[in-house]
């Protein structure tokens, strides 16, 4: 139990990268908490949006990974927010805070139908250059419970743990995985009634993204092809949502692969940001470029030789 808690890893992220809470909007209860790692002079970076489940922490091996190869990136938590619009508001905020112009959005499962409808609200003056959806969807009707999102915010905080437990991986699953789970499951338990009931109400609440707002974003869809909380037909959804997107499939890796699954995840980001080098869209200091794709090239090699191993 509690084996990424008290890994070398997390605590080394935990003392080296401060957190930060700002506050945009006039309400000084809502709190957005960030981690911001990497050179602040690259005004484009990689922003990373947690699951119904999860905190900024939940992102630390990309925060690490990442901008030890010199990407900004920045993983954050939301403050509490019951509407689409008001969050897609604040979020604007929060860039013009950090006097971010564009970013690249990494958002899992409800992080990434928050970014999908960020980029779709902000189409007309373009916020959003790139996006990365992880075992994400674009409709929120797939959970069937556009009828109760109305009444999350009456419900105690142990029920509504209870409906987020629920989608969580049952049965037999691989060590890594368990302590995905575990730690999923730690940070479920920091979070309130609220918090928890506005993540409800906006995943579930009636809405869909609008494809052609967004059609001219670089998009990768990054999967898994075992057990997870999104079913054949969501992703069968995203594919046709999205044509021209880039795929990224992981074997294994269920509803957490950026905790079990870091390195594969890692190598799928550098490979969709290296698009962007050269250009004034870059995550990465330029100084670093060749360093990074080096390392690209070597675990591209590794990983090859694993696959033919098994083969």
């Amino acid at each position: 139990m509690e084996e990424i808690r008290v890994s070398p890893d997390y605590n080394w992220f935990r003392s080296t990268v401060p957190l930060k809470r700002i506050i945009v909007d006039d309400d000084d209860s809502k709190v957005w908490s960030l981690y911001d790692a990497g050179p602040k002079n690259i005004r484009c970076p990689i922003i990373f949006l947690p699951p119904v489940s999860g905190t900024a922490e939940v992102f630390f091996q990309q925060v690490l990974a990442l901008s030890g190869w010199g990407y900004r990136v920045i993983s954050l938590q939301y403050p509490v927010y019951w509407d689409l619009l008001e969050f897609c508001d604040g979020f604007r905020k929060l860039l013009d805070h950090l006097q971010l112009d564009k970013v690249h959005l990494f958002g899992a499962s409800l992080g990434g139908f928050l970014a999908q409808k960020f980029a779709e609200v902000t189409h007309k003056s373009p916020r959003v250059h790139s996006l990365i959806l992880c075992n994400s969807f674009s409709d929120t009707s797939i959970f069937n419970q556009t009828w109760t999102a109305n009444s999350f915010w009456l419900m105690p905080a142990f029920m509504l743990k209870k409906i987020v437990l629920g989608n969580f991986a049952k049965g037999p699953v691989d060590p890594k995985m368990a302590d995905a789970i575990d730690f999923m499951v730690d940070r479920l338990e920091s979070l309130n009634q609220s918090e928890l009931a506005s993540r409800l109400t906006l995943n579930c609440q009636n809405s869909y993204v609008e494809p052609h707002k967004i059609k001219d974003i670089a998009v990768t869809i990054m999967d898994v092809f075992d057990q997870s909380a999104l079913s054949h037909e969501a992703k069968e959804e995203m594919y046709k949502l999205y044509p021209n997107a880039r795929r990224a499939h992981l074997k294994t890796g269920g509803n957490f692969p950026y905790l079990c699954r870091s390195a594969e995840v890692n190598l799928y980001i550098q490979i969709h940001l290296r698009q962007f080098h050269g250009t004034r869209y870059a995550a990465i200091s330029p100084e670093m470029v060749s360093a990074e794709e080096l390392e690209v090239q070597r675990t591209n090699l590794s990983n090859n030789s694993e696959s033919d191993d098994e083969s």
